[in-house]
């Protein structure tokens, strides 16, 4: 019988070790997650509540928050489980919808922040024809196909996988990712080659199109004091998110394709979660805490209205010091 028939389930591995501190894993995970929750939902809401935070900049911030809920929920709930069961299994189906989000969350990130970067080179170096060229309908269509071409290129590589004969159902990690499902396979192929190669040279394009536009940015502002203020106000969060996604991702990837066998299996564990814990959690507190006006909005939101009335009769008070 062809072993492809009888494998309905991966194994995981890597919480094997935890039995005398699983509940302390728990609860730390548990609180990673709920402030993964609570920083990405609070710029989404006040992007959307707050109707002068429409703007291209803020609506591509708000779908990169959404984005990184959307990868995180491929992971935490199916770890929080684990950390609690006996048993760390995961159902064939399962294993490859996983690996899609996780794949297609970190895609969608890339194409988000290759969007950012052409709003922040528009809005800087060609601030006069920035409204055409950054309309409401084309912010849209921006939108769509930054989540439709990682869906896209992902679903195909999805289904080279599913395709594949296995010779095995043993998942290395404590989570699936297509390119261990693809060891599994009895036999390469050409499609299971070319298919990740181009999506990776086609996301690698992203990356390096975003440092070649903060490239030409740095040299374009320098030699005007307005746009190097908003440089550093509005493109230092976005490139630390990009370094912050690029080293994480790549780091993982490496030591993946690389690492040894000798590092301890926490630290192991960590450095396959690494890229599900640090960026949704700095991208939005980087971005809320550097942007003025998300800054002013989520403070006056938690501070109440007392806030912005101190601030206004500050303004007030010093407009009115300054004309006389």
């Amino acid at each position: 019988m062809d072993n492809v028939s009888v494998i309905t389930v991966f194994t995981l591995s890597g919480l094997s070790d935890i039995a005398n501190y699983r509940v302390i894993l728990f609860v730390l995970t548990l609180l990673c997650y709920c402030v993964i929750w609570l920083v990405n939902l609070t710029i989404i809401v006040t992007v959307i509540v707050d109707k002068k935070l429409h703007e291209p900049m803020y609506i591509f911030l708000c779908n990169l928050c959404f984005n990184g809920l959307y990868g995180t929920a491929a992971f935490y709930p199916k770890f929080l489980y684990d950390l609690l069961s006996t048993t760390h299994v995961i159902s064939y189906a399962g294993c490859l919808l996983q690996g899609f989000v996780l794949h297609s969350a970190v895609a969608a990130d890339f194409s988000l922040l290759a969007l950012m970067a052409y709003d922040r080179y528009v809005a800087i170096c060609r601030p006069l024809v920035y409204h055409s060229l950054m309309t409401t309908q084309k912010i849209y269509i921006f939108v769509f196909f930054a989540w439709l071409i990682p869906f896209y290129l992902l679903l195909m590589s999805t289904i080279t996988t599913a395709t594949s004969r296995l010779c095995g159902s043993h998942i290395p990690r404590i989570y699936c990712v297509n390119w261990l499902i693809a060891n599994l396979a009895c036999s390469a192929s050409v499609a299971r080659i070319v298919i990740p190669a181009f999506n990776y040279t086609f996301y690698v394009g992203h990356v390096v199109f975003v440092f070649w536009s903060y490239v030409y940015l740095i040299k374009t502002c320098q030699s005007s004091k307005e746009n190097w203020n908003k440089f550093m106000q509005t493109c230092v969060p976005h490139l630390f998110s990009l370094t912050v996604v690029v080293v994480s991702l790549l780091f993982d990837m490496l030591y993946m394709r690389f690492g040894s066998k000798e590092i301890a299996q926490n630290v192991e564990n960590f450095m396959t979660m690494e890229f599900l814990l640090i960026p949704p959690i700095m991208n939005p507190l980087m971005y809320g805490l550097k942007l003025t006006k998300i800054r002013k909005r989520v403070l006056n939101f938690i501070c109440g209205n007392t806030l912005e009335a101190r601030e206004n009769h500050h303004n007030h008070y010093y407009n009115q010091y300054f004309s006389h």
